[in-house]
């Protein structure tokens, strides 16, 4: 069979295997109940930021008052306005790994929501289209900082059991950000006064508010505190969070014993704490080329057209009533954070590389449909005798684009990256696959307008040729990552001898919890428990 799965060494995943055996479920264990709702309104709650904002662009695009205070954009400009978000955050991108590492998790969700909070005031009091672009950069800039901080703070966190689900709900919360701004521009716009477009656009500020009011309630990452020589206090965090089971002193044993072994192994053959560390050695450049691929596929899959621009699509084919269009924005935002929540429900029963053949088949395959339809439908309107079923036809496939692209592209995004990139490269893995997301998010809505503006259905035909590129991607380079713990994925492209010395120190706790059941003081990152610096060999199947 084609693909590219990772090699695990043989070797028993005891982590995994102890928390598969462990019958108590989250809600019944008080500190992790805690922490799981704590986690919604800090992390899990960054991408309503980037759902309030796509949807709020497309919404105000057909408000009338911003649609006159601002001359009635078109073409590059109204790309330009659209893309402002996505090009502030590549230029915040090359310093998110430095934040992350030097101040931790929390600390840089909390910068990147100041900064929020600043672009969002600045949007809200735009006196032109300039002021209103730049205010968008602000926003843009301080939204990588916070999802990369976020994604990897619920992984790393999170009790293993759980941790794909949480992972994949990460997503979802920007479908939810969606319906508010779809809801808030629907009630605005029958304000005639600017506060019509105002109000929509001082209220992105919420999500940030919530994130620095919530975000020093929940702990810090282990492993980031484990870098930094505070293991007390990661032990500590593991203990009370993953240590209510029957087996919990041996469990977060293990689990901190492993962790200190598979960070000290990282430092020590693959990691330098530096960007040359993603083209060092083969596996890493594999990680790079899937990371970079699934940022490109997040964004060119013809997810733009609708986030962005369904009004201008809506309009092509006759339907230019703007209520009309503001109640099929809500529709589709409630249908697709559905699809969200129920795709990131079964991530613990379906394998990952499924999960994605199967979103990059179906919409390939909505996708020529829907082209074939928009074809039938402007050309019905062309002529003057409006085709009313391509009309529905073409409002079928944007409804059924959305279960097909969250099955992989929104449920799977962050769970894959945090669970492909090793903790030292982890910041630097999650900002590459930003930074091509946002390249490619900035060139698509820059492109859209002007792409259907001047060849009109006959440009969804390059989605088409892109997604069957995609479905070839997938099919021969994803690894499958499903069952494992993040500790268990570390070294999966670096061969056998790396992941078994990885499990060995969980092994040997398991094996000998008599003698040691806290687990501290066996190793610092730097110490040589496990004889030495290990030889890398790399096996990339």
């Amino acid at each position: 069979m084609g693909g590219a799965g990772g090699d695990f060494g043989g070797s028993d995943p005891v982590i995994s295997r102890l928390a598969k055996e462990d019958p108590i479920p989250w809600y019944k264990k008080p500190n992790l109940r805690f922490l799981y709702f704590m986690l919604f309104p800090t992390c899990m709650g960054i991408e309503l930021t980037s759902g309030f904002d796509s949807q709020m662009i497309n919404a105000l695009q057909i408000l009338e008052s911003w649609i006159q205070y601002f001359d009635n954009p078109q073409g590059a400009l109204k790309g330009i306005i659209s893309a402002a978000y996505s090009l502030g955050a590549i230029l915040s991108l090359p310093l998110v790994p430095i934040i992350n590492d030097r101040f931790g998790r929390r600390w840089s969700i909390a910068l990147g929501s100041i900064v929020m909070i600043v672009g969002a005031i600045i949007q809200g009091f735009s006196q032109h289209v300039g002021m209103y672009i730049v205010a968008r950069m602000i926003l843009g800039f301080g939204i990588p900082t916070c999802i990369v901080s976020g994604s990897s703070l619920i992984g790393e966190l999170a009790y293993p059991k759980e941790r794909p689900v949480l992972t994949s709900l990460f997503n979802v919360s920007y479908f939810v950000g969606q319906i508010v701004a779809a809801a808030i521009v629907f009630g605005t716009n029958s304000i005639a006064s600017n506060w019509g477009w105002r109000i929509p656009s001082l209220l992105q500020i919420c999500p940030s508010l919530l994130q620095l009011t919530f975000v020093f309630f929940i702990p810090e990452s282990p492993r980031w505190l484990i870098t930094k020589d505070r293991s007390q206090e990661a032990h500590d965090i593991l203990k009370k969070y993953h240590g209510e089971m029957e087996r919990g002193e041996e469990f977060v044993a293990a689990e901190f014993a492993q962790m200190q072994a598979v960070i000290r192994l990282e430092y020590e053959t693959v990691s330098k704490s530096s960007w040359m560390d993603l083209l060092r050695t083969p596996g890493m450049r594999k990680r790079l080329l899937i990371s970079s691929m699934l940022g490109l596929f997040t964004q060119w899959s013809g997810n733009t057209l609708i986030s962005y621009f369904l009004g201008d699509l809506l309009k092509m084919i006759g339907f230019t009533d703007s209520t009309f269009i503001q109640k099929i924005n809500v529709s589709i935002a409630c249908w697709s954070l559905f699809c969200g929540v129920t795709v990131s429900l079964l991530v613990t029963r379906i394998r990952r590389r499924i999960m994605y053949m199967a979103c990059t088949i179906s919409l390939l395959l909505c996708y020529i449909a829907w082209t074939v339809s928009m074809e039938r439908a402007m050309t019905g309107k062309a002529n003057g005798t409006p085709n009313n079923g391509a009309n529905i036809a073409t409002l079928f496939f944007i409804y059924m684009y959305s279960p097909c692209y969250n099955m992989g592209y929104n449920a799977l995004t962050y769970t894959y990256m945090v669970e492909v990139w090793p903790y030292a490269e982890r910041s630097r893995g999650i900002a590459v696959f930003q930074l091509f997301g946002r390249l490619a998010g900035f060139f698509t809505t820059f492109v859209n307008p002007i792409g259907l503006k001047n060849v009109g259905w006959k440009y969804l035909i390059s989605y088409c040729c892109w997604l069957a590129f995609e479905v070839c991607f997938v099919y021969f380079m994803f690894p499958e990552t499903m069952g494992r713990t993040l500790e268990e994925l570390t070294f999966m492209f670096e061969g056998e001898d790396l992941q078994r010395q990885a499990n060995a120190a969980a092994e040997k706790v398991v094996n000998h919890t008599e003698h040691d059941t806290t687990g501290l003081g066996r190793c610092s990152t730097n110490e040589n428990k496990l004889g030495g610096s290990a030889e890398v060999k790399e096996h990339v199947p």
